[in-house]
């Protein structure tokens, strides 16, 4: 009887499972929406990486929830992403936030701001630090939900038809720069120029531009700068830390089931933390390969640095006093980036300056 009771009762738990499966499977719809890149599918690492982004949240929903993804000038140009998910012309977007330094100032602490944060402490800032909540905040404003989609780690400091040996050196240049690090240079004497990355060597090698920043070794071998302006620097001390981020039209947010939005969350920091593995294994083999062909590497002067960095400062101090939004984010940012660098210098920084000199002997 008690025997004849558990089967009866198994029987049931299981037709009632296979029931129960399509049934849940129709609580969440499906949903397709598209994101605008602001990059060419060229780009593997970045492009790639917001690829895997969308293969997972399909994978985490069971294809309930779809991504399309769509490279830069597909739908809109790469310059007009935000503008695009803020208008609901795409649901999402991909890009770096200082694109839009333009709109307001405030953008670039989603990505990069000159002297800033390296890639861990970015991750930090933005994860642990209080970062996401202040940027969530200004981002409300523009009607977007944004995420993080990766970072780069610190980038070099550009391609140069001649040595930069000195501040003199610089004024009068002609390089291709925007946002805040084009502000710095434009008051060190330079003249900052918007061109498309598509047009760079072209420029360069025409001497319509003097120099040119771009990424690292593993994206910048592709353009082939190296051939027109051999002189390859390094810190790009505009970007430290540069990080990528996913926007969502806050509406189209709103209305994701619960498990989509942490399919969203958990896809994001996956994407997140693959992009600068991806990177830091890539970028070394690339740069061998650059200074075997050529290219001739050097480190800006420490009086460029320092005059970078005073200039820098000021600038940010001046936003600061006029942009309540921009004070708001960089007061506590600004505590925040001297406590990082004073623990750094007791811990990673330490350990990693002695391996690099035991690396070189």
């Amino acid at each position: 009887m008690q025997r004849r009771s558990f089967l009866t009762k198994s029987a049931v738990g299981a037709t009632a499972a296979v029931i129960a499966a399509p049934a849940l499977a129709q609580i969440n719809p499906e949903v397709k929406w598209r994101m605008a890149s602001s990059f060419p599918k060229s780009l593997d690492t970045i492009f790639g990486s917001a690829e895997a982004f969308t293969k997972r949240v399909a994978e985490l929903t069971g294809g309930r929830f779809q991504i399309r993804q769509f490279a830069a000038g597909d739908i809109v140009p790469g310059l007009q992403v935000m503008d695009a998910v803020q208008a609901g012309t795409v649901e999402m977007g991909h890009t770096p936030s200082y694109y839009y330094f333009g709109k307001d100032a405030t953008f670039a602490f989603d990505c990069a701001v000159p002297f800033g944060l390296t890639s861990r402490q970015q991750t930090a800032w933005f994860d642990q630090g209080g970062g996401r909540e202040l940027m969530r905040d200004f981002f409300k404003g523009y009607g977007i939900v944004n995420f993080m989609a990766g970072n780069t780690g610190t980038q070099m400091g550009g391609w140069y038809r001649k040595e930069i040996k000195s501040l003199e050196d610089v004024k009068g240049m002609k390089i291709r720069i925007a946002g805040f690090a084009g502000r710095v240079m434009e008051r060190m004497g330079a003249v900052p120029q918007q061109i498309p990355a598509g047009d760079v060597y072209a420029a360069l090698e025409k001497g319509t531009i003097d120099a040119a920043e771009w990424v690292g070794p593993y994206d910048d071998e592709k353009l082939g700068l190296a051939k027109v302006a051999p002189h390859y620097y390094a810190p790009g001390w505009w970007e430290a830390g540069p990080q990528l981020s996913f926007y969502i039209n806050i509406k189209e947010w709103e209305k994701l089931p619960a498990q989509y939005k942490a399919a969203v969350e958990a896809a994001s920091y996956e994407c997140h933390v693959t992009m600068q593995a991806e990177y830091d294994t890539k970028n070394p083999a690339a740069l061998a390969r650059l200074i075997k062909n050529g290219a001739k590497l050097h480190t800006f002067s420490k009086a460029i640095m320092d005059e970078a960095y005073k200039i820098s400062t000021q600038v940010m101090e001046e936003e600061a006093s006029k942009n309540a939004k921009f004070k708001k984010v960089y007061d506590p940012w600004k505590r925040f980036r001297q406590d990082q660098n004073m623990w750094a210098s007791v811990s990673e920084q330490v350990m990693q300056n002695y391996m690099i000199s035991i690396g070189r002997k």
